[in-house]
């Protein structure tokens, strides 16, 4: 019997609902909050109010598209963490009083573990790669940082995460430090194209076994324009493309140097990457080279996956509803978790 899968995702700032039948993506309709680029980064109490308002609507058009009922549903996967609370419970909210409505299960979703499966979302017509288990994938967003050992679909191992900030926290608050804009990252990638990625040099973290920092090269990014600026006003404007260029450089040596070291100590070449960092050219560019060098087989996501979006949270409820999970009514959305892992 065909298996319909409702996907919402509600984690953040985008609204969005996804539906796969037996794996195919039939829609994955998407709708982003423009507001917060005037505040340098997401307002909680507007993106949950927004939520509130695409909710409807854009449910209602992933299920139009795919040419399906809410009534032959199998199952609803919604993300219940982590994320802003506001905005999980929108979507929490939602799923549970559809889930009544059409009497079909409630599957919960853990956004980082959506992340790391969208490579297994399959899509009419387009030749798809996956990766073979278990294999490692480098996790990079604006909320988490961590190379994942993935047993199979629902098992997952943390082998090392940052013990600060995350990448994508480092790309937006030093994009907005140099005046460039939110969301930072597209930006500075924008911008490190058209520079030199070897002209400066900035501090690297020595942190133990595989896990990340990027506390400290956040600050000297910072140290560095400031004594800059006090010999030239005009420093900033004249070297943003190679300053970009260069801290790029820099934060994907630090992420490159432990995946390096992971794939090394298990013994694994299977390596994907995921979530929203995961669309930067430089990265991407990256770990194919690495690849090459060392043998491994790699695996990136289209860029329509790598931000956040429903198409994920349906793969991972799939998964979770063919294992026989289901999740009870009374279920409360968390707004941290410290990894992957399937709660």
């Amino acid at each position: 019997m065909s298996e319909i899968i409702l996907g919402i995702e509600s984690s953040c700032d985008d609204t969005s609902a996804a539906v796969l039948q037996d794996r195919v993506l039939l829609s994955n309709v998407i709708a982003s909050q423009q507001v917060h680029k005037d505040y340098g980064g997401v307002v909680p109490e507007l993106a949950s109010r927004a939520h509130e308002l695409n909710i409807v609507p854009v449910v209602s058009e992933a299920l139009s598209r795919a040419g399906v009922k809410s009534s032959e549903l199998s199952a609803i996967a919604f993300t219940r963490g982590p994320g802003l609370l506001g905005s999980l419970l929108v979507g929490t909210s939602f799923a549970k009083a559809l889930s009544l409505s059409v009497g079909c299960p409630l599957i919960e979703v853990n956004h980082l573990q959506g992340h790391v499966l969208a490579g297994f979302v399959r899509q009419k017509d387009v030749a798809v790669r996956e990766p073979s288990f278990p294999f490692l994938c480098l996790l990079v967003s604006g909320g988490n940082s961590q190379i994942v050992k993935v047993n199979d679909p629902l098992h997952f191992e943390i082998l090392g995460q940052t013990i600060d900030d995350a990448v994508g926290e480092a790309f937006d608050k030093c994009s907005k430090m140099m005046g460039l804009g939110y969301p930072g990252g597209p930006v500075i990638d924008r911008l490190a194209k058209l520079g030199n990625p070897d002209r400066f040099k900035f501090a690297k973290p020595r942190v133990p076994g595989l896990d990340y920092s990027f506390s400290g090269i956040k600050t000297s990014l910072l140290y560095f324009v400031r004594d800059e600026m006090a010999k030239d006003s005009a420093f900033l404007e004249n070297n943003k493309e190679d300053i970009c260029a260069s801290f790029q450089k820099a934060l994907i040596d630090i992420l490159m140097d432990k995946l390096v070291k992971a794939a090394r100590q298990t013994g694994i070449t299977q390596i994907a990457i995921g979530g929203g960092v995961s669309a930067n050219s430089g990265l991407r560019t990256r770990i194919v080279e690495e690849g090459r060098k060392r043998g491994w087989e790699t695996f990136l996501p289209e860029f329509k996956f790598t931000t956040d979006n429903a198409a994920m949270i349906a793969i991972a409820g799939h998964f979770h509803y063919l294992a026989g999970e289901r999740c009870p009514l009374d279920a409360a959305p968390y707004s941290r978790a410290v990894n992957a892992e399937s709660r």
